[in-house]
């Protein structure tokens, strides 16, 4: 008796993935694909753009005349419209954290191509965060049914993700007129905390939107709400808020540790936002909150792994000097990071 009763409870609470977290999966996957390979293309448009101009990193935009950067570019667009699909299909939850595999491929290639070696150790911090993601994946909440975008609105504008959107706005502005400036070039979570703050609201937009976009193929036009325009907006500024500083990060610091800090930063935030505004916890049972959680946490310690593994590549615990990159015959950047603040990632 106990044992059926078991059983039953067990399966109500692992019903299986419905058809709609299938679709978000299946895109979210070919998304990190796509996004990945773009973070190494863009690399080696920004060192070559930086080669006969100003570098991204010192305030140049020379690499908008560099047409490797731009397949870059279009590569990481064809990411993010895979992206942007896969969180009308499913919760934040599931679809964030598969960006883990961006930072598997991103980092592969960079030992590859760009030559920024891998240790055994950070090949143990990708199988880390495949397990990580393998665990919220089987575990993330269903998605939320929402009828239209007013809904969404009414979700956003809650004062608890209310305070959190004027948290992250005022971290941002202080990030930005205060710390760039002065630390931009030497600490790699300026440029990266910009990108992670702004991004968190993006993707709640972008799910929104994406959203309104569903319901309007479906059949209930949705444009015809300023929400969706409002949402629109607000996707359009994180965007282009992101590509800049994230261009930035990119042309300092190292590819190996841009992505997985970057990651590490988004994800977390990402997850927190959508907690709030969705309430996506409100549907799961706490065996299946803290499983998410363990999962998370194993993908946090695969992202530390490859960070501190590039460290011990490269025979340095802190600074690292640039070193000319032969093939290129431009400067390629080591890891200017110090060793305790490293470890906020």
């Amino acid at each position: 008796m106990a044992t059926a009763e078991a059983h039953q409870s067990w399966t109500l609470a692992y019903k299986g993935m419905s058809s709609d977290n299938i679709k978000g999966l299946v895109l979210a996957l070919s998304s990190s694909f796509f996004i990945g390979a773009s973070f190494i293309v863009k690399k080696k448009g920004l060192k070559k753009a930086g080669a006969s101009g100003i570098r991204a990193g010192s305030g140049g935009y020379s690499y908008l005349y560099e047409p490797l950067w731009w397949v870059g570019m279009i590569t990481m667009i064809v990411g993010e419209i895979a992206n942007f699909a896969a969180y009308a299909f499913a919760p934040a939850i599931l679809v964030t954290p598969l960006g883990a595999l961006s930072i598997i491929i991103s980092a592969v290639l960079a030992h590859i191509i760009l030559r920024e070696r891998l240790h055994i150790f950070g090949i143990l911090g990708c199988v880390l965060c495949v397990v990580g993601s393998t665990t919220i994946v089987l575990h993330a909440p269903q998605e939320r049914m929402i009828e239209s975008v007013a809904e969404v609105w009414d979700l956003a504008t809650e004062p608890a993700f209310l305070l959190y959107a004027a948290l992250v706005i005022a971290a941002v502005f202080i990030l930005i007129i205060r710390f760039i400036p002065h630390y931009g070039q030497t600490h790699i979570m300026v440029y990266i905390g910009v990108c992670s703050l702004v991004g968190s609201l993006s993707v709640m937009s972008v799910k929104a939107l994406g959203i309104a976009l569903k319901l309007t193929f479906s059949g209930t036009n949705q444009l015809l709400y300023p929400q969706t325009w409002a949402f629109a907006l607000v996707v359009l500024t994180c965007v282009l808020t992101q590509m800049n500083y994230l261009n930035k990060a990119l042309d300092t610091f190292n590819t190996a540790v841009v992505s997985p800090i970057y990651y590490v930063m988004f994800t977390t935030l990402t997850i927190l936002a959508s907690v709030i505004m969705f309430k996506d916890w409100d549907r799961q049972n706490p065996t299946q909150i803290v499983t998410e959680m363990c999962g998370f946490v194993t993908i946090l310690s695969g992202t530390f792994l490859l960070h501190k593994t590039k460290d011990m590549a490269d025979g340095m615990s802190s600074r690292l000097p640039k070193h000319i990159d032969e093939e290129d015959g431009f400067a390629s950047e080591g890891i200017p990071l110090r060793c305790q603040e490293s470890l906020r990632s």
